[in-house]
Order: structure tokens, then C-alpha cells, then sequence
């Protein structure tokens, strides 16, 4: 019971990598309010974790943010842990050829939305009681590829709001990222569906990652184990980069 009587908040917790955060912290003995956009499927996700909370936010909201924040704080206590794990990826193709509306909604949800809910957290928690502040980028951040550059661009504006914030937030709170590799999720399906057999073939690990990959090193890096890591991003990728050169 690693994390007993801390209380954490995730975004985009409905499914996935959020929801396997929120799984392993609750197995640990924390309290989590879960937050996504659609109400339906957040139930869902509250019934597969146990004594968790929940609250539909939109994560690229500052008022959603807001409430979302407030009621965690009123409903649980406290907001020692943020994981800023929502994110949004509406265009595929050459960043040369994106139009502004959906940079824009990148750039809403992927960047000001982690910094909106770390200076909400901050300002209504850790800054008189200290945390930890988890944002989940994407090995993307670290390479040039075709189809998704710009969602890679900003998961890379994502890390270094990471080591930004672990300067400005020193040393009652840490902030830390991780980057996923090729996980098998929803949002990633257009990447591995169908080319699974070649990833598996590549990776030097034999396999695409899944959700539960991601929450255990979420787990460590909030944990006491970790308690002199910050600014850091953990890179979780089943060897990826390492094959990238990257």
C-alpha cells in the first residue's frame, strides 16, 4: 500500500493508459477522481475502479480544469498526485499541410491543458502541501516521422514544460513525464492494428506495450522510490528508441 492516504486526480482516465494509472494507484492504496469527457463512459471506468470518484471535464477546458480540481479537493480531500494524461490527435498527415484549427486543438488539449490543471493542482494543493505532477508525453517527442509530427511536436513542448515546472515547483513538488512507446490503446490503433506482427518483430522487447506497462511506471515515479527524481522524462518503450538511435 505504497501510496495510502494520498489522493490522486487523472485525465483522460476513461480508458487506457489513464485508466491503468488509476487502477494501479487504487491497488496501492490511493483515492482517484477520474476525469474524461463523456459521462457514460467515465461510469464505467469509476465501476472497474474501486472507491474511485469521477467527474466529466474536457481536459483542454480552463473551467473544466477548475471544477474538476475543486471537486477533487472537496469531494476526496486533497490532490496530491496530477497525472496530465489526456490528449487529442485530430489530424494525420505532413505538419507542413495542418490547418490552424487543429493545431490549435492540439496545442489546446496536449499543452495548455497539462500546464492549466499543474497551475490548478498547484495553486488549490501543492503549493502549501507539496506533490507530484505526472505528465504522460510520447516517444514521439524525441523523433521525426510522417503522419503525426505535429502531436509529436507537442508531446515534446510537453517535456519541456516538465522540466520547466520541476525548476519553478522545487521542492515541495516533483514533476516528472513519461513517454510511451507504441501502446496498445485506442487512440494508438491506427499505428498498431494490422502491423503488430511487424513491431513485435522490431522491438527488441518482442511486443507492443500495453496500458499496464505505463501504470506501473506511473507507480514508481510517485512512489518513495523516487522520491529525488524530478524534471525528468522516463521513457517506457519496450526498447524503441533504442533501435531508433534516437
Amino acid at each position: 500500500m505504497r501510496l495510502a492516504g494520498k489522493v490522486a486526480l487523472v485525465t483522460g482516465a476513461s480508458r487506457g493508459i489513464g485508466l491503468s494509472i488509476a487502477r494501479a494507484f487504487t491497488e496501492e492504496g490511493a483515492r482517484v477522481m477520474l476525469t474524461a469527457r463523456r459521462e457514460e463512459a467515465l461510469r464505467e471506468a469509476a465501476a472497474a475502479v474501486p472507491g474511485s470518484e469521477w467527474f466529466v471535464a474536457n481536459a483542454g477546458s480552463p473551467e473544466d480544469a477548475e471544477a474538476a480540481v475543486s471537486a477533487c479537493v472537496d469531494r476526496l480531500g486533497a490532490i496530491d498526485i496530477l497525472v496530465n494524461n489526456a490528449a487529442t490527435n485530430p489530424y494525420a498527415g505532413d505538419v507542413i499541410d495542418i490547418d490552424r484549427p487543429r493545431a490549435e486543438k492540439i496545442l489546446q488539449v496536449n499543452v495548455l491543458g497539462p500546464l492549466t490543471w499543474s497551475q490548478m493542482a498547484w495553486r488549490s494543493w501543492m503549493q502549501a502541501h507539496g506533490g507530484v505532477i505526472v505528465n504522460i508525453a510520447s516517444t514521439g517527442a524525441f523523433a521525426v516521422e510522417r503522419e503525426i509530427g505535429f502531436y509529436d511536436l507537442s508531446k515534446l513542448a510537453l517535456v519541456q514544460l516538465t522540466r520547466q515546472l520541476a525548476m519553478e515547483l522545487a521542492p515541495s513538488t516533483r514533476v516528472v513525464a513519461i513517454a510511451p512507446g507504441l501502446v496498445r490503446t485506442e487512440m494508438s490503433r491506427m499505428l498498431w492494428d494490422g502491423h503488430e506482427e511487424g513491431w513485435n518483430a522490431k522491438l527488441p522487447m518482442q511486443r507492443i506495450g500495453e496500458p499496464d506497462d505505463i501504470g506501473r511506471a506511473a507507480l514508481f515515479l510517485v512512489g518513495e522510490e523516487a522520491r529525488w527524481i524530478t524534471g525528468h522524462c522516463l521513457t517506457v518503450d519496450g526498447g524503441e528508441l533504442v533501435i531508433a538511435g534516437a
